[in-house]
């Protein structure tokens, strides 16, 4: 009896499609990848053919530049590579984020990508596919990882600005996806003051902006007058919150956007007065959750705590593997 799954094989480097002949977000160049979203750990330059979203291709080109070999596919669109099958759908991580569904030899796997289940106005949310394998990220594979309330973050966020007019909050957030988020979430709590931000962002914003994603008043944070600055949110990377460029701002009140700042002490390593537990990754609940909806056969894990969720579906006697994958570290948590 022929294995499930026996045409998709995992590498560290990727995971490879036998009879497409094409790589799922390979780390080195390749002739055919189909790449799921746009995150360094998941998209890179070099490859021949590009088969992603157009929002993706247009940051792949942002970033690494022209994807002279780019394949644009439309969510929910179908394209054939031999006998096999391709679906892109939405994988509610950033912009133009998919999960890849393939199809072949009567067998449906869907390759997750990054994904979360929290809604988000920068891009389209998650759709559920039922299949015979599921391939799943685990970067909040452990109970402890509980996200709050995406509102009642950036109402922490918008208290403390409130609380301070003499000083800003300069808010820390990967340039692609969590930036923008954090932009978009403020917005639809009302706040429309201009925002101000750090010149590595100004790239993906406008990219943002050009996709149609409202991102409202936003000023270089670098034009602007201490003075002007008060009473203000500011964002910038991770790397800028205590470096040079930071001590420009008035008093600022240092805060962090990410799924880890529930983890005190990786707060304080950063020196972290308002930690913000924001994530573009599912949390434990909506890992579980994904795995029971979606019903696979099979459960394949990525990067993350493997071993944990690999534990949680044996207990509910869900057959399961780890694909112990390489390079995939969390820019975008």
């Amino acid at each position: 009896m022929t294995r499930l799954g026996s045409w998709i094989e995992p590498f560290p480097e990727g995971i490879y499609i036998k009879p497409a002949d094409a790589w799922v977000d390979p780390s080195r160049p390749s002739p055919r990848a189909l790449v799921t979203h746009g995150h360094s750990d998941h998209a890179r330059g070099g490859h021949g053919q590009v088969w992603a979203t157009p929002e993706t291709l247009a940051i792949m080109a942002c970033r690494y530049g022209p994807q002279e070999g780019g394949r644009p596919v439309a969510y929910g669109e179908t394209v054939h590579l031999g006998n096999v099958a391709l679906t892109f759908v939405p994988a509610g991580h950033v912009l133009g984020s998919a999960q890849i569904v393939i199809e072949h030899n009567d067998e449906r796997v869907v390759v997750s990508g990054d994904y979360k289940r929290r809604a988000d106005p920068t891009c389209a949310p998650f759709e559920p596919v039922p299949c015979d394998i599921f391939i799943t990220e685990a970067t909040f594979g452990l109970p402890v990882f509980r996200h709050p309330e995406t509102a009642s973050e950036i109402d922490r966020l918008l208290l403390r600005l409130h609380e301070n007019p003499d000083r800003c909050v300069l808010v820390g957030a990967y340039a692609l996806g969590k930036a923008q988020r954090v932009i978009m979430e403020l917005r639809c709590r009302g706040h429309q003051d201009p925002i101000y931000i750090h010149g590595a962002l100004q790239r993906l914003c406008d990219l943002y902006r050009e996709q149609g994603v409202a991102l409202g008043d936003l000023r270089p944070a670098t034009d602007a007058k201490k003075e002007e600055l008060k009473g203000k949110i500011v964002i910038a990377p991770p790397g800028a919150l205590n470096d040079r460029w930071s001590r420009r701002l008035p008093d600022p009140i240092t805060a962090m956007a990410s799924g880890w700042m529930r983890i005190r002490q990786r707060a304080r390593q950063r020196n972290v007065e308002l930690p913000l537990i924001l994530s573009d990754h599912a949390d434990w609940d909506e890992l579980t959750r994904t795995i029971v909806e979606i019903a696979p056969r099979e459960v394949w894990i990525t990067h993350g705590r493997e071993d944990a969720l690999k534990h949680w579906c044996a207990l509910h006697q869900i057959k399961a593997r780890e694909l112990h994958l390489v390079g995939r570290e969390d820019e975008d948590d």
